[in-house]
């Protein structure tokens, strides 16, 4: 994950799929993936959106639609690296809002498929499907590469 994120070796994202593919696959024929998106600092600094590079390589694996544009990030948030897990969801509370171009692109039959890198606390996932949910998607699922051990901040 390490080398996906921080040194700029987006092809990484193919195996990392592989991987995932052993574990699970949860699309069907009516889903599609929804990167969580960058901030745009963030993506210049990057040069790629990791969450993106995943979602596409699973989408390859998948046979799916991956979709960048369905959500949007509202506003800069810090990393979530040294955040305490109660920090977190306050940090992307309201950061993630529907793209008002894409909404058709949200059906009753459709599974939004939430891609992200590292799963922590889950603050991201849900604020991500919060946005969707009130644009209307009945069916959100989540998926990341990694689970992380939430670090001891006492």
């Amino acid at each position: 994950m390490h080398a996906l994120k921080y040194r700029g070796l987006p092809r990484i994202a193919d195996d990392m799929a592989v991987a995932m593919n052993r574990v699970a696959e949860v699309a069907d024929v009516s889903s599609v993936l929804v990167p969580i998106p960058l901030a745009p600092k963030r993506l210049r600094q990057r040069g790629y959106n990791q969450s993106e590079a995943l979602a596409r390589a699973l989408g390859r694996q998948w046979k799916v639609p991956v979709l960048t544009d369905v959500l949007a990030r509202t506003r800069e948030t810090p990393t979530q690296t040294a955040l305490t897990p109660e920090t977190r969801l306050a940090n992307v509370a309201g950061a993630f809002a529907m793209s008002n171009d894409q909404r058709s692109m949200i059906n009753d039959h459709s599974t939004l498929i939430i891609v992200d890198d590292v799963f922590t606390t889950g603050a991201t996932l849900a604020e991500a499907a919060r946005a969707l949910e009130q644009a209307g998607a009945t069916r959100i699922v989540g998926i990341t590469f990694a689970r992380a051990a939430i670090p001891d901040f006492t």
